[in-house]
């Protein structure tokens, strides 16, 4: 007890100090630039190595569940406290994480629930090496915030936040705290993806110029959900905003590719454009009541947006969105270079000259059972390493298992995270200036530097062993 009474005196003095610094960004409510020689860049840092990760959760609903369940039965976790704002989540997923401990680890987890700021007191009590948030859109970033300021490393759902102002603010608390703010995309950790990231670094496809990334979801569905679940709150954003309201899963892997923020490349500007709105309203008035709440909307987003970025060395990258028309779900993950193209939806490449034993032509897509030579091939060591571990714990095809157990190894052996706070903020950024853009009939948006012009002394992401 004394050690942690310690450590909870150390942080609180020298987070007070950063806090200090931060206020006047943090409470007028415009942000300023910081300037403060005390702000360390977070493109490669590593935190000291924890013993254990003492893991704290904001969120259980049907997300942040099932982050704390397979996080309580990764090796060299802790669960120390899990709130949200209905006791029956925090109880059952609380009781089921100490069931998964038998006896061992997750025993004493402090729980919080019932009120809408619960949350603030769990920081405050609990002495947590992260906290995980996984909460309606709009918590995101005031949650990061603290979490940090608190002391913790946190890591946000996605998207990491909806508004251009909260995206600095988590860099500078980021950089004044030192500790890692990680926008969790999962998707960066799916297999294709990892050996299409290892294709790009061997310079298999050439030089890159263009991608194209999408989020394509049919989840009217979801509508169902009242009067509580990812629907209840969710729909009420396709009802007021009209952008790209979702595109980090499908933007996330491309970047990467590309070394966005790392060394090579930058986000430059960016124009969007959304089709009319039809497909929720015409939902809703087929299958609910007319005194249904959603038939009181009228649902102004676009069903299908598509934006066109252009980078600062002049590729482009194409980013959709829709999850309301009935089509089937793809995140297109594609990539083209001078000597070939990878692609998705299905998995397919193609190579100029062909692939050894299978074509000898770049006219023919290799895909299907042929593929199998080129993961034989080019598999990316990661998940070598744990791809048949992270087909058995599941999670979105084991994506999610291999991202969780990432951020565990890094903490524990004081490794720089996978995603730093600037790539989640260039690719949740696309939002805020897609919508800006609609609104003014496709006119171009300028992409921020969330670095400041450091990314230029950032190392790609390495093919991880």
């Amino acid at each position: 007890m004394k050690n942690l009474n310690r450590r909870r005196f150390i942080q609180k003095t020298s987070l007070g100090a950063a806090a200090t610094v931060l206020s006047p960004r943090l409470s007028s409510g415009a942000w300023v630039p910081a300037t403060q020689s005390n702000q360390q860049y977070m493109g490669g840092f590593a935190a000291a190595p924890l013993p254990v990760v003492r893991m704290a959760f904001i969120g259980v609903g049907y997300r942040g569940s099932r982050h704390a369940l397979q996080w309580a039965e990764i090796e060299g976790t802790e669960i120390v406290a899990i709130c949200d704002l209905y006791d029956d989540l925090v109880r059952k997923t609380a009781s089921e994480c100490q069931q998964i401990g038998k006896g061992a680890r997750h025993q004493n987890i402090a729980t919080y629930s019932g009120d809408a700021m619960a949350w603030k007191k769990m920081l405050v009590e609990i002495d947590a090496d992260a906290v995980i948030i996984s909460t309606n859109w709009i918590n995101h970033a005031p949650m990061a915030k603290e979490s940090m300021l608190s002391g913790a490393h946190t890591f946000v759902e996605v998207p990491l936040a909806l508004r251009l102002e909260d995206l600095w603010e988590l860099v500078d608390i980021s950089e004044a705290t030192q500790k890692h703010c990680m926008m969790m995309e999962n998707v960066n950790y799916g297999r294709d993806e990892l050996m299409y990231l290892n294709l790009c670094r061997q310079g298999k496809i050439g030089e890159l110029l263009h991608g194209e990334a999408a989020y394509i979801h049919e989840l009217r569905w979801q509508m169902e959900e009242l009067p509580r679940g990812t629907g209840s709150w969710r729909t009420t954003h396709y009802a007021n905003r009209s952008g790209n309201l979702y595109p980090t899963h499908g933007l996330g892997p491309i970047a990467q590719y590309m070394n966005i923020a790392r060394g090579e490349d930058l986000f430059d500007h960016m124009v969007s454009f959304s089709t009319p709105a039809r497909g929720r309203n015409l939902h809703s008035k087929k299958n609910y009541p007319p005194e249904h709440p959603w038939n009181q909307f009228d649902f102004k987003g676009g069903d299908l947006n598509t934006s066109l970025i252009k980078t600062q060395i002049g590729r482009t990258i194409l980013v959709q969105w829709d999850e309301t028309s009935p089509r089937p779900y793809t995140r297109l993950n594609l990539i083209q270079g001078t000597l070939g193209t990878l692609a998705g939806y299905p998995t397919r490449v193609a190579f100029e000259g062909g692939f050894e034993g299978i074509t000898d032509s770049h006219h023919d897509w290799i895909q299907g059972e042929a593929l199998q030579k080129l993961y034989e091939k080019y598999e990316h060591p990661l998940y070598k390493r744990l791809g048949l571990l992270a087909e058995k714990m599941g999670g979105h095809g084991g994506m999610d298992f291999i991202m969780r157990y990432r951020i565990v190894e890094c903490l524990l052996q004081g490794k720089q995270l996978d995603q730093n706070v600037y790539e989640g903020c260039f690719w949740s950024a696309v939002t805020p200036l897609s919508e800006q853009s609609v609104a003014e009939n496709g006119r171009s948006q300028a992409f921020p530097d969330f670095t400041r012009g450091r990314w230029q002394n950032t190392d790609p992401l390495a093919i991880i062993k």
